[in-house]
C-alpha cells in the first residue's frame, strides 16, 4: 500500500474495485456536494447551490470510478499516448457517458449540463486531465451533434454504441492550412449519387486514433465560404480513412491526437448531419457548449492545482518558516482563491444558462478566454512557488502546467475569443 499525491487529492494504492451506479440509486453515504478542503486546503470556499441529491449521488459514483480506473491507470497511459478502448467500454457500463441521450438509444434521458460539470470536477481533482479529456470531448461536444442533428434512424445507427463506449466519438474541423478560419478548409466532399466522395486531411484531432466516428466538417461547394460547408459522419471501417501518427505533444501525453486523411472516401449520403450547406450553422450552434467545457475544466484544474500547492506552502520551509508564511506567497495565494471562486460563480451562472438555452456564444466566449488564462497563470505561479521542485517531472505541479498550456489554443484562441467579444460590444 502506498500514498500517492495526484493534484488536489490523496489517495491509497491499490484501491476497492468500483461500484457503479445507474441513474442513480441513493446507496452510497452521504457526502458534501462541494468537496469541503482538508486541514491542507483553504477554509470556506463559497457555498454552492447548484447540485442536488441526484447529482451528489453521481459525483460519488465517477469519483470512486476515477480513483479506481483512471488515477491507476493514467500514469502508464501518459507513457503509452493513448487511454485503452475498454476505458469508455467500462465507462460506458457505469452510465457516464451519454448523459444527455435518450434512455431508449442507451443513454441517461436527462439533458443536464451539471452531470457535465461534475465530471470535468473530478477529473481534475484526480490530476488526469489527458486520461480525462476524450471522455469529457465524447460527451460535451460530440454527443450533441449525434442528439441534435440526427434522424430517428441515425440515432437508433450510432447513439447505443456512443452511450455503452463501443463507438468512440471524434470532431475534425482543424486542417494543417487552417486552424480558427473554418470557411478557408480544403476538405471537399462530391456527391455522386447516393455518396459523397470525400478528399483532404484534417489535423490536431482528439480522440484521432481511437475514434470510430469522426464528425468532419467538409467543402460540399467549394465556391462558397460558410454556406459551402457540410457536416459528415466518416468511420472507421471507410475506405481511403487513414490515419497519421499519434501526434508527439507538449502536455497531455494520455490524450491520443492524429492526423487524418481521406483519399476517395465514399461516405453515404445518409451519413450526413443536419442540412447540406448549414454546416457552419451547425458548428457555432454547438461551440458555446464547447467552450463552456473548456472553461469548467479550467476552473477546476486551476483549484486542484492551488490546492495542491497550498499544501506545499505550508508544508515547506525556509528560513524557519513555512514558506506560505511570506506575504509575497500569502498575497499570491490570495489572489488565486479570489480569482477561482470569482470565476467558479461565473461558470456556476453559465451551465445554469445552458440548461435554459439562454448561453450565448458571447458568454461562452468570455468563459472559454478567462478561464484557462486563470488555469494557465495558475499553474505558473504555482510552479513558481514550488521554487526547484516545480521544475521536476514528478511533482504534480510541473505536470499540470505543461498541461494547461495547450487550453488556451484549442476550442479557439484566447485572440479569437477576445475578437467574439468585442464584436458584440459594437467596437
Amino acid at each position: 500500500m502506498i500514498r500517492i499525491r495526484f493534484y488536489g487529492r490523496r489517495r491509497t494504492l491499490p484501491l476497492s474495485p468500483s461500484v457503479g451506479l445507474p441513474w442513480y440509486a441513493p446507496t452510497l453515504p452521504e457526502r458534501s456536494t462541494h468537496r469541503r478542503h482538508d486541514g491542507h486546503h483553504y477554509a470556506a470556499p463559497m457555498r454552492r447551490t447548484l447540485f442536488d441529491d441526484n447529482h451528489e449521488l453521481f459525483r460519488q459514483s465517477f469519483r470512486r470510478w476515477v480513483d479506481d480506473v483512471l488515477v491507476v491507470g493514467h500514469p502508464q497511459w501518459e507513457l503509452d499516448g493513448i487511454v485503452p478502448r475498454e476505458v469508455f467500454a467500462d465507462a460506458g457500463r457505469h452510465g457516464y457517458l451519454g448523459m444527455a441521450a435518450p434512455q431508449q438509444f442507451g443513454g441517461g434521458g436527462v439533458d443536464d449540463f451539471r452531470y457535465n460539470l461534475i465530471i470535468s470536477e473530478e477529473l481534475a481533482a484526480a490530476g488526469v486531465p489527458g486520461t480525462g479529456l476524450g471522455i469529457t470531448l465524447h460527451n460535451d461536444i460530440c454527443l450533441p451533434y449525434f442528439t441534435d442533428l440526427t434522424t430517428d434512424v441515425q440515432k437508433a445507427r450510432w447513439l447505443p454504441g456512443i452511450c455503452a463506449g463501443e463507438l468512440i466519438t471524434a470532431v475534425a474541423m482543424t486542417e494543417p492550412g487552417i486552424g480558427s478560419d473554418l470557411a478557408g478548409m480544403r476538405t471537399t466532399a462530391v456527391r455522386h449519387g447516393d455518396v459523397y466522395v470525400v478528399n483532404g486531411s484534417k489535423t490536431f484531432i482528439t480522440n484521432g486514433i481511437n475514434a470510430d466516428v469522426v464528425i468532419c466538417a467538409v467543402k460540399t461547394d467549394p465556391q462558397q465560404r460558410h454556406r459551402g460547408m457540410s457536416l459528415l459522419v466518416l468511420e472507421r471501417s471507410m475506405a481511403g480513412f487513414e490515419r497519421g501518427r499519434n501526434l508527439d505533444k507538449l502536455g497531455m501525453h494520455a490524450q491520443d491526437t492524429a492526423e487524418l486523411f481521406f483519399t476517395d472516401v465514399e461516405v453515404p449520403v445518409t451519413n450526413l448531419l443536419g442540412e447540406e450547406g448549414n454546416g457552419f450553422g451547425h458548428l457555432v450552434d454547438n461551440l458555446a457548449q464547447e467552450r463552456l467545457s473548456i472553461a469548467m475544466t479550467g476552473v477546476a484544474s486551476a483549484r486542484a492545482i492551488f490546492d495542491e500547492t497550498l499544501a506545499y506552502a505550508k508544508e515547506r520551509h525556509a528560513f524557519g518558516q513555512p514558506i506560505g508564511s511570506f506575504q509575497h506567497s500569502r498575497f499570491t495565494l490570495a489572489e488565486i482563491a479570489t480569482e477561482i471562486e470569482m470565476a467558479q460563480v461565473f461558470i456556476d451562472r453559465c451551465v445554469e444558462a445552458l440548461n435554459e438555452d439562454e448561453l450565448s456564444v458571447e458568454e461562452a466566449a468570455m468563459a472559454k478566454w478567462w478561464c484557462t488564462e486563470l488555469h494557465k497563470r495558475t499553474a505558473d505561479a504555482c510552479v513558481q512557488l514550488h521554487g526547484g521542485y516545480g521544475y521536476m517531472r514528478e511533482y504534480p505541479v510541473a505536470r499540470a502546467w505543461v498541461d494547461a498550456r495547450i487550453t488556451t489554443i484549442y476550442g479557439g484562441t484566447t485572440e479569437i475569443m477576445k475578437e467574439i467579444v468585442g464584436r458584440s460590444l459594437g467596437v
